[in-house]
């Protein structure tokens, strides 16, 4: 049997049989992977380039979406190259690499979901305080300890899951290297530290996920209790969305992370996955921006330059062909 020590690479999922189909998932995750990468582009430079748009919530939502970024970059592009080359392997650093980063970003975003929630909650529960309790000052030292959890996270989960021995083959079950199903792969007797750990991340997430509830059932009561109709139904139609993700989210994760092994099939783990991992970051941008009419405006702007630098772009090709003909 091999051990870690004899192990260079991973198999990764083979998504499908025939070449067709593996070309099918290609492109369906390259569709995925652009949607995400446009969607969180343009937020980035819409709020970094819009003087407006300096808000601790667009502040937030600027790191949000370079967590998303990074969080479905960790994952995906080694899935479409797998699947349009039609390999499986993966080395054994890059498999460790890709499972900090992909808890690293993933743990940072749900404690970034946690302030984010805290926000709405100041702005419609307490909006008075909103200028004294979320200064420049507290607005960076919360995202800063948003990302510093994501990484002693990792650095927990990855230093645990590696420092056991793999003697039960090499090929992990899923598009990505998943922590879970890694953990199929040892043989160690002994799981106590990533029993210790999987304590302390669910009890983190579990605390993270009830002041999230208990911050929309305080903005609900307030919201409930608004005199307008049309300042509810805003309020809803915003908060609902934001709510609705957050529970994917977390019970995607909870169910790959928590499931017992008997009820683990591949078609299952894999839409899960999916769930958890590629769903958010392709849908945060509209969930969190749609109701932004300042988000709206500066996208708009930023796509309108674009544009107008491409017909520039393209002008420019057109002159320089047109020369090129001139002196032949």
């Amino acid at each position: 049997m091999p051990n870690s020590s004899s192990i260079s690479e991973f198999l990764l999922l083979a998504l499908a049989d025939t070449r067709q189909l593996q070309l099918l998932y290609f492109w369906l995750f390259l569709g995925i992977y652009l949607a995400a990468l446009l969607g969180n582009g343009l937020i980035i430079i819409g709020i970094a380039c819009d003087h407006r748009l300096h808000t601790p919530m667009d502040f937030f939502l600027l790191n949000l979406a370079l967590l998303d970024l990074g969080c479905i970059s960790t994952t995906l592009p080694k899935a479409m190259a797998n699947a349009l080359w039609d390999t499986r392997d993966i080395s054994y650093a890059g498999c460790a690499a890709q499972c900090f980063l992909f808890v690293f970003l993933i743990s940072a975003e749900y404690s970034l979901l946690t302030v984010m929630s805290y926000d709405r909650y100041i702005a419609i529960c307490k909006p008075l305080h909103y200028g004294t309790l979320l200064g420049s000052r507290a607005c960076a030292s919360m995202a800063a300890a948003a990302w510093g959890c994501g990484f002693l996270n990792a650095l927990l989960y990855t230093a645990n899951t590696f420092s056991l021995p793999f003697c039960r083959g090499n090929a992990v079950d899923q598009f990505f290297c998943e922590i879970p199903h890694l953990l199929k792969l040892s043989c160690s007797i002994s799981h106590l530290r990533e029993i210790w750990a999987t304590v302390v991340g669910v009890s983190l997430a579990f605390g993270c996920f009830v002041f999230i509830l208990f911050s929309y059932v305080q903005i609900f009561r307030a919201v409930l209790g608004m005199p307008s109709e049309q300042g509810q139904h805003k309020a809803f139609s915003t908060c609902l969305p934001h709510l609705a993700v957050v529970s994917l989210f977390v019970s995607a994760g909870f169910f790959s992370y928590l499931k017992p092994s008997s009820i683990s099939f591949p078609s299952l783990d894999l839409v899960v996955a999916v769930l958890y991992s590629l769903v958010p970051p392709t849908l945060n941008p509209i969930i969190y921006s749609v109701r932004n009419k300042d988000i709206k405006c500066a996208v708009r702007k930023v796509t309108s330059h674009v544009s107008e630098l491409s017909s520039l772009y393209s002008h420019f090709l057109q002159s320089l062909v047109s020369f090129a003909f001139i002196v032949l």
